[in-house]
């Protein structure tokens, strides 16, 4: 829906999602769903407040997720990149 919002989950976050992270991600809904950037005077209490509890819902969903397999270390590929240049540069020689 929001291409701003990021995943707030591991393994997606290397850790923990911060309040900052989370605060974020509710305004950038906020915003979506309204329709605008910055509320006029006459609409910034209920926007602040559909943020506020956005983002209270949010770290309770945080809160209580399951990640399974969350602990196991996913294996890191090389880019392309990077397995072409290490064909390129000499070995040393075995023993």
């Amino acid at each position: 829906m929001c291409r701003s919002i990021k995943t707030l989950r591991p393994p997606a976050l290397p850790e923990e999602a911060t309040e900052d992270d989370i605060r974020a991600a509710a305004l950038q809904y906020v915003r979506k769903v309204s329709g605008f950037r910055a509320p006029a005077a006459h609409n910034r209490e209920v926007f602040e407040r559909a943020v506020d509890e956005i983002a209270d819902a949010t770290a309770r969903l945080l809160d209580g997720l399951e990640v399974r397999g969350a602990h196991h270390a996913h294996p890191v590929h090389p880019a392309p990149s990077v397995v072409r240049r290490q064909a390129r540069e000499p070995q040393p020689d075995a023993v």
